[in-house]
């Protein structure tokens, strides 16, 4: 049987969050309501059978005291007590969890609203603003994550709670703008005849990107991964250059569009292994003067502020703080969290 309603207390300590993408699969420790978390490192999706065993070699077998809950977040869908990541061979079964790792509860959530989740907890220490605007305090939040995918994510105030909202806003569409824009686009790659936002903004799409300026130029180069078009542009590729530009401008439409949508004057947060990596490129101005470029509304998007997420682990502050205070958040769990006592088969 799954467990249908909101968290109204604590899960019991100590409580294993973990943040599972395509890749890697990062696990933080929580003993109790005020300690602090334990960062227990990562694991390979690849070099695991099931996410069992990277709990076992990650967490369990380095010493940690044994989690009594957990609360993962996962680049998928949660429909079912079988969950398929997207980008790697992990099937998780919350549970299996249960039985095998003696867990009394388990809560799955998608990886953006663990993203959305950390918004409210994060430091000045942990942003980097690009450009001005100026938050307001328990306003809308808005999260965009550029990187292997285009994630999306609003964390919404209501009625004295966080809401987190997920969604899959990077399949909106970007079509062009500028003149130049309109000479790539006819040789950008499409899918079911049409150009979506994660097509281009994410670590694929620097190469799709690339490959459109490219051909619309009739110049010639190679760039073989997402990383050797910032670091060719920082030696001088002209190419390159251009193809951060168009990247950033397409990043601060997407972002503009979803602040927009929402009226996160909470501000726009970009997460994602992609910003971090190229924030003086963001820096620049074409991010920012596209984010603005709403009009009629453009004085309200320049009163919105936008930063790029410096922390190292946001989707695990994320589970932690909702781990440690269930009551300031409005989670839905229908369907996504299960208990021992509901699992019918022996432990």
């Amino acid at each position: 049987m799954l467990h249908s309603a909101p968290l109204t207390e604590n899960l019991p300590y100590p409580v294993l969050v973990a943040d599972i993408g395509g890749t890697n699969a990062r696990f933080a420790l929580i003993e109790g309501p005020n300690a602090p978390s334990k960062f227990c490192g990562q694991e390979g999706t690849k070099a695991h059978a099931t996410i069992q065993d990277a709990i076992r070699a990650g967490v369990l077998e380095q010493g940690y005291a044994a989690p009594r809950s957990a609360v993962l977040a996962v680049a998928a869908p949660v429909s079912s007590d079988r969950i398929a990541l997207t980008n790697a061979p992990w099937v998780i079964e919350p549970p299996a969890l249960i039985r095998e790792l003696g867990l009394e509860q388990v809560v799955m959530l998608n990886d953006f609203e663990a993203q959305g989740l950390a918004l409210p907890s994060l430091a000045p220490t942990d942003l980097e603003q690009i450009g001005g605007g100026t938050t307001v305090h328990n306003a809308t939040k808005f999260v965009v994550g550029p990187g292997t995918g285009l994630g999306a994510g609003a964390m919404v105030r209501s009625c004295g709670k966080w809401i987190p909202v997920p969604g899959e806003g990077g399949h909106v569409e970007l079509g062009p703008l500028s003149e130049e824009e309109y000479r790539i686009w006819p040789h950008l790659e499409r899918i079911g005849g049409r150009v979506g936002a994660e097509q281009v903004v994410c670590g694929a799409g620097l190469i799709r990107l690339a490959n459109a300026v490219l051909k619309a130029h009739g110049a010639h180069r190679t760039y073989e991964k997402p990383s050797d078009v910032p670091m060719a542009a920082d030696g001088g590729d002209e190419v390159a250059q251009k193809v951060l530009r168009l990247f950033c401008a397409a990043l601060g439409r997407v972002a503009g569009d979803f602040a927009l949508t929402t009226l996160a004057r909470g501000g726009v947060y970009l997460a994602g292994g992609i910003p971090p990596k190229i924030s003086q490129w963001l820096h620049m101005g074409e991010f920012r003067a596209a984010f603005e470029a709403k009009a009629p509304h453009d004085s309200i998007m320049k009163s919105i502020p936008t930063y790029i997420i410096t922390h190292k682990s946001p989707a695990l502050e994320g589970l932690a703080a909702y781990t440690r205070a269930p009551e300031d958040y409005l989670v839905d769990l229908t369907g996504r969290s299960w208990h021992r006592n509901d699992i019918k088969s022996s432990i």
